[in-house]
């Protein structure tokens, strides 16, 4: 893969040519052995709300740098979508996958080899699964239309059961980038500066290398998160052979359908009762928490105001938990109208980071966290998804995820510190958000 462009640089591969796009029902193709038969990039996306959607291969290719990212992005593929020749069904449209890093001047070293601080391919083959049925999209640039139909019918004639899931790889051993102790300092660090007034609210976060007997197949283990979590978002963005992000993600940054944007506030986290009796007291726990309520109410009022100046109205549901298989959280789903003619890229640069995973006020959030975290957030807490022709799509917070780069694959998790924060408590919880990566690489 060629190196990213240099700061504030915007790559796409090609310029300047046609993108032409044809489909093809399929009576059915799952998305575990579609991937297994791609080579690099591949991509992965689905959610509660569907559609199911696997690619790979390249068609074309956007990456940016600097802190204009988002907008760098967003002009390249309204450049490439431009000059889209499509002829499919709606569900099946082209669409462009990647994401973007938590911090603007990331730089692509390991774990993160092959991560620019944004980037998203659209691929060659695009595998979609929705409402009941299965479609096959394939996207060339510089290609006539009939060479597009022949490869789109020489791939569907290729494509099979795929080979069986391969033997889950043995965890041999794990190290965090911060012992407890260290981590104690940093929660106490964090608490001092909001005692003394100079924060509302930081995450800080943690990283945990795990290392294995061998290369982990993401595709069998994004399959098993969707058996154990079936309401998260799962994804995976794989740049290059290199390295592969992916997760199962509990929460929505930001959808975008036509002009109504849908988000959420998701702060407040305890673990589950190994008895309904148990699950039950948590909750009443979860709910009755002044701690959790503060910490939680702190992050509805930021996304409030960050969408109030592109919103006509934005619209708070009422405090919910949402409950997962190995913890349940404080949820309060958001909704707003944009005035006209949005891009989903516009929503998610205003609302990155949230204070869920960064914190208040946000620029000494980011200063602390960088004082204090001992590892690259990478594309870790940032925005990951996909978007359309039309600007609309739905990124997730890359939450509860991992990058694999051979036999090693690092965890994060990360926990919002506010002024009665207690750092045996933080380490615990940081503890059960490894837990749904953790426990899926060798199940």
């Amino acid at each position: 893969m060629e190196s990213p462009p240099r700061d504030g640089q915007v790559s796409a591969e090609p310029t300047g040519s046609a993108l032409v796009s044809r489909v093809r029902k399929l009576s059915d193709c799952a998305a575990r052995p579609f991937l297994v038969g791609r080579d690099a990039p591949r991509v992965y996306w689905t959610s509660p709300y569907g559609p199911e959607l696997a690619g790979g291969g390249l068609a074309a290719r956007i990456t940016a740098t600097g802190p204009d990212r988002f907008e760098r992005v967003r002009e390249s593929a309204d450049d490439l979508f431009d000059r889209l020749d499509y002829e499919g069904p709606d569900a099946a449209r082209p669409r462009l996958f990647g994401g973007f890093s938590f911090h603007a001047d990331h730089e692509s070293e390991p774990p993160w080899r092959g991560f620019p601080p944004a980037e998203f391919v659209l691929p060659r083959t695009q595998l979609t699964r929705a409402d009941g049925e299965t479609w096959l999209t394939v996207s060339a640039r510089d290609a006539a239309p009939e060479a597009v139909e022949d490869e789109l019918d020489a791939v569907a004639d290729r494509l099979g059961d795929g080979d069986e899931p391969q033997r889950p790889p043995t965890v041999l051993g794990t190290e965090p980038t911060a012992t407890r102790e260290e981590w104690a300092d940093q929660v106490r660090h964090a608490v001092d500066r909001i005692r003394r007034g100079d924060l509302r609210k930081v995450t800080l976060a943690q990283a945990l290398a795990a290392s294995l007997d061998g290369p982990v197949s993401v595709p069998d283990v994004l399959e098993r998160l969707g058996e154990s979590y079936p309401d998260c978002f799962r994804f995976m963005v794989e740049p290059s052979a290199e390295a592969a992000f992916f997760g199962a993600t509990p929460e929505r940054l930001a959808t975008l359908q036509g002009r109504t944007v849908e988000t959420e506030a998701l702060a407040g986290t305890v673990g589950r009762g190994d008895t309904p009796e148990a699950d039950d007291r948590l909750e009443a726990d979860l709910r009755d928490s002044e701690k959790m309520a503060h910490e939680h109410d702190l992050v509805v009022g930021e996304i409030r105001d960050q969408l109030g100046p592109l919103a006509d109205e934005v619209r708070v549901d009422d405090r919910q938990v949402r409950k997962l298989a190995t913890i349940q959280h404080l949820w309060t789903p958001i909704e707003a109208d944009l005035p006209g003619d949005g891009h989903v890229l516009d929503i998610v640069e205003a609302l990155h980071p949230t204070p869920a995973v960064g914190g208040l006020p946000l620029d000494e959030a980011l200063r602390t966290i960088r004082a204090v975290e001992t590892f690259d957030r990478g594309w870790y807490a940032a925005p990951v998804g996909w978007f359309d022709a039309d600007g609309d799509g739905t990124f997730a917070v890359g939450l509860r995820s991992g990058v694999a780069e051979g036999d090693t694959v690092t965890l994060f998790a990360g926990n919002g510190i506010v002024a009665d924060s207690d750092p045996d408590a933080e380490y615990e919880e940081v503890q059960l958000k490894y837990r749904p990566i953790l426990d899926e690489l060798q199940r």
